[in-house]
């Protein structure tokens, strides 16, 4: 862009109000500009016809200008001091005092005058650009001062980006309050000082009492205590009532104990490696690892629920379960108003440039079913990643260079001023809730050790840390602040110290009187009337009944679309075959499901399901949202049901499998009575989310005592798609089970899965649910079941052959999922009576007295076969081997392959056929 281009970016409202003030008199303006507007008037190219008024020049786009030096000298400085302010506006972030211990960067080109056109000289000329910036025309010299004040201090802040020009001005006219610089009273300002006493004197205590303990420690980022001390105070004035953080380990200790009341007695119980109850179900994990709920009063009176989420090693994996809690917290108690419920992500610098899920959980801040109404995202930027310097970490300017993808504005702040990073986060608050949009801060500081208290940081940043060594802590610096502004005595901060020190002795003596530790139960309100259960629990029968004439009304609705719309033909035919089922008693997979979905509504579940193409389904079986044929508008029956209590929500995902996971895994952790429910376009696409599988799913009641009932839908089944289109990697999930950390199961009919699925809220505990569900079996003519299963039916774990004669058998083979089917019809076709299969629907936790009872029924069967499509080192059958030893198992399977399936159709049907023929013919071994 040339440089002497004003118009292509400046702000034309200062334009317009110029002209509006010409036309209706020419002699008050300014000779130079009278000049300038009356031959604007004339010029019908390069200008365009003119301003428009006032309210249309804000949105309207402007028009460049491509040279003007043809104007009066006056007007032509006019021009480049806009130009000056611009670049101030685009590029001053680059020139701030934000780092407390390093030089900045040098970029180019700098801000110097002489890159404007302008000179010392122009200095004590007065300007009307001044009104820009919100002064009345002054001098060159004072509108410089003031962009240096607001842009190149200790806060910076990029914006320029945003494309609305509502939102641009509404940040100008916000920085131009105060000159973007603190302006805090003397309470408030030894509020600051208090908080910040805490959080560097908990550290000191932590750093004596347990020498060489891991803590992660927050020195050198100390100003993120007053800082969230601030936002919670602010936040509840401004109506927030819940409180959602997630974070890594770095500064959690000190987050739990002086922003979210934490006891430090309990946090001193657990350096100290105390045991927990011997009732306990659980194992428990690292102090820095836990979560916390807890209810706060501010200062004004407000009752604000705070919520820090328990979060593993994966440092960024956290951001999308507070997301999917957030989200949970506003559907189910503020749907017209999401703004009461505040998601804050505080991050590290290296993590949130480097973290891919980091960009997965940005994208989908604006769509409907992930929207949260804004999230404060909050950097503690050490400057470091472990070892890696900021340059070998990211190839961005700034960490935080995620941003731009939502365009939402960033502050970087200096760490070492408490009022500034207080200054900051309370814009962020204001700007989240005035726009419904994400915020970020970077808060600028360092690590005052290594990565954990152990580490010898010198070893790979010498220099660095001969700094930081020297450096004072942010509360001296501030402090001395105070000091000398006479707002505190030199003897205050030694008072602080004293006082919080002898709480925290006080506390120290108090938890080394403790035996145990106790772990307080993250959101507890939320899972009141819960109880935590184990396997034989899990086995235990649950009643799913529903009733057939409630059943009726379900169905008649889902098989009637509204007849004031008109649908393509396919849809009508679609919901027509849906009802001639009902009515011939012959449901297919989706109608098991929809219906299962319906019942729940009709007794007040809610229904939540999310993920790719999940709206229509994959495979084109659920069409639970179908589209008007002209206007695409949305119909869902499942939310017109009669007396319907709960609500659905069904949103087809962004093309993200580990974000949104971690999402629904949050959303089914704040509200236990929503089937919350996640579906892979095919099984093994939840790779993608393995983190969230590994330390969530499989792990989260073991580690942090949370019990989630999220339900996984992975497709599987070997109809010679592919390697990456077969198998749902059973094994796994498999692998992951122990003790009563959830359920898997494989079910083979829609009756199963329809009490499958009600048992998954009909129980008074929640356990994840892993569903390897049907591909071809979605309209497999066998596979179906009549509506009296549904209504009196239950889930049942093991399913007995419906047609073998037990006297005849020889053998009996175990199997799951579609092989059964492909079994069956070779025994038809070979004509054999001695083969009985057995179906186990459920995996875990394993129905072994089921499958004991099986045996003892074929009496005569000496040949015991566990059969699998999957390869042998795939699929159930180690884990066969490893759980179930009543008998000795012949396998059947392919052998083992590195690749789940060929990539020849022909080659895969060979395999499979080989697979079948082993289960007939004891003397065939692949």
């Amino acid at each position: 862009m040339d440089r002497f281009s004003f118009l292509n970016a400046a702000n034309t409202a200062f334009f317009a109000d110029l002209y509006d003030q010409y036309l209706i008199s020419p002699d008050s303006v300014e000779p130079s500009w009278r000049s300038f507007f009356q031959g604007f008037d004339f010029a019908n190219s390069g200008y365009g016809d003119g301003f428009e008024s006032t309210a249309t020049a804000q949105n309207a786009p402007a028009q460049p200008v491509s040279d003007y030096s043809g104007l009066p000298e006056k007007l032509q400085k006019e021009f480049k001091v806009f130009n000056l302010i611009e670049a101030y506006r685009t590029r001053g972030h680059l020139f701030t005092k934000t780092n407390p211990v390093r030089d900045r960067r040098i970029f180019k080109p700098s801000l110097a005058l002489e890159n404007f056109g302008l000179s010392d000289a122009d200095l004590d000329t007065t300007f009307d650009a001044a009104k820009e910036v919100g002064l009345e025309p002054t001098t060159l010299r004072q509108i410089v001062d003031h962009l240096r004040m607001v842009y190149c201090q200790h806060i910076g802040i990029e914006y320029m980006y945003i494309r609305d020009p509502e939102v641009r001005k509404w940040i100008q006219n916000r920085l131009s309050v105060n000159h973007n610089q603190p302006d805090f009273s003397a309470e408030q300002k030894k509020n600051i000082l208090s908080k910040l006493n805490e959080a560097v004197s908990f550290e000191n205590f932590l750093h004596t009492k347990y020498v060489g303990q891991k803590r992660f420690s927050l020195e050198g980022g100390e100003s993120l205590i007053p800082a969230l001390d601030a936002l919670v105070e602010a936040a509840a004035e401004k109506g927030v009532e819940h409180f959602v953080m997630g974070m890594a380990h770095r500064g959690r200790l000190n987050v739990l104990a002086n922003t979210f009341g934490k006891s430090t007695s309990d946090i001193f119980s657990e350096f100290d490696g105390k045991d927990y109850d011997d009732d306990a179900l659980f194992d428990g994990d690292v102090k820095y690892h836990l979560g916390l709920t807890a209810d706060k009063i501010t200062k004004s009176g407000k009752k604000i629920n705070m919520n820090l989420a328990p979060n593993p090693s994966h440092l960024e994996t956290v951001g999308a379960v507070i997301e999917g809690i957030a989200r949970a917290k506003q559907d189910r108690n503020f749907p017209d108003d999401f703004s009461k419920v505040l998601p804050i992500a505080l991050h590290g610098d290296a993590a949130v440039a480097g973290q891919g899920i980091v960009y997965e959980i940005v994208q989908m801040a604006k769509l409907d079913g992930y929207r949260t109404g804004g999230t404060i995202h909050m950097v503690i930027n050490n400057q470091v990643g472990f070892t890696t310097n900021y340059l070998d970490a990211r190839s961005s300017t700034y960490s935080t260079d995620i941003a731009k993808v939502t365009l939402s504005p960033v502050l970087h702040v200096n760490a070492d001023d408490a009022e500034a990073v207080v200054h900051a986060v309370l814009f962020a608050l204001d700007f989240r809730m005035q726009f419904g949009s994400d915020v970020f801060i970077d808060l600028l500081g360092y690590r005052k050790y290594g990565h954990n208290e152990g580490d010898e940081p010198r070893f790979t940043q010498p220099k660095l840390y001969k700094i930081i060594a020297k450096h004072k802590n942010p509360r001296d610096i501030y402090a001395e602040k105070l000091v000398a502004a006479g707002v505190i005595d030199a003897n205050y901060v030694g008072g602080l110290e004293k006082e919080y020190k002898a709480l925290l002795e006080e506390n120290l003596e108090a938890s080394r009187k403790k035996e145990l530790t106790i772990i307080t139960p993250f959101m507890q309100n939320e899972w009141e009337g819960f109880e935590q259960a184990d396997s034989e629990e899990m086995l235990k029968k649950v009643n799913t009944a529903f009733s057939k004439d409630i059943l009726t009304d379900v169905a008649d609705v889902i098989t009637n679309l509204p007849s004031d719309k008109k649908f393509i033909n396919k849809i009508q035919k679609l919901i027509n075959d849906r009802k001639s089922m009902f009515e011939n008693d012959k449901l297919d997979w989706a109608m098991g499901e929809l219906l299962a979905y319906g019942s729940l509504l009709t007794e007040g579940y809610d229904v939540r399901i999310s993920g790719q193409d999940v709206e229509r389904g994959t495979f084109s079986h659920r069409h639970a949202v179908v589209k008007v044929e002209d206007s695409e508008e949305e119909v869902v029956l499942l939310n017109m049901l009669k007396d319907q209590k709960g609500k659905f929500y069904i949103y087809n995902s962004l093309l993200s499998e580990y974000a949104v996971v971690g999402f629904d895994y949050g959303y089914a952790l704040a509200s236990p009575k929503t089937l919350t429910i996640w579906e892979a376009q095919f099984g093994d696409f939840s790779n993608g989310a393995q983190i969230m599988i590994d330390q969530y799913i499989s792990a989260a009641e073991d580690k942090w005592n949370n019990q989630n009932g999220l339900v996984m839908l992975l497709p599987h089944g070997y109809e010679g798609q592919g390697a990456e289109h077969s198998s749902g990697r059973m094994e796994r999930y498999l692998q992951l089970c122990a003790n009563h950390n959830m359920y898997v199961a494989d079910c083979t009919t829609p009756a199963n899965f329809f009490h499958l699925l009600r048992r998954q809220m009909k129980t008074n505990f929640r356990k994840p649910l892993i569903v390897f569900t049907p591909k071809s079996l979605l309209r497999h003519p066998d596979v179906t079941s009549t509506v009296d299963e549904l209504a009196n039916g239950s889930f049942q774990e093991v399913l007995d052959d419906p047609i073998a004669d037990p006297a005849k058998v020889k053998t009996l083979v175990f199997c799951t999922g579609k092989f059964y089917y492909d079994l069956v019809a070779e025994r038809a076709n070979l004509g054999r009576e001695d083969v009985a299969f057995v179906r186990i629907e459920q995996l875990f936790p394993l129905p072994v007295e089921q499958m004991k009872e099986a045996i003892a029924k074929y009496k005569n069967a000496d040949d015991y076969v566990w059969a699998q499509e999957e390869p042998r080192n795939m699929g159930a059958y180690g884990y066969m081997l490893m759980n179930f030893n009543e008998v000795k198992f012949r396998v059947a399977s392919l052998k083992a392959y590195s690749a789940p399936a060929a990539g020849s159709y022909t080659r895969s049907k060979k395999r499979h056929a080989a697979a079948i023929a082993m289960v007939f013919d004891k003397n065939l071994f692949n």
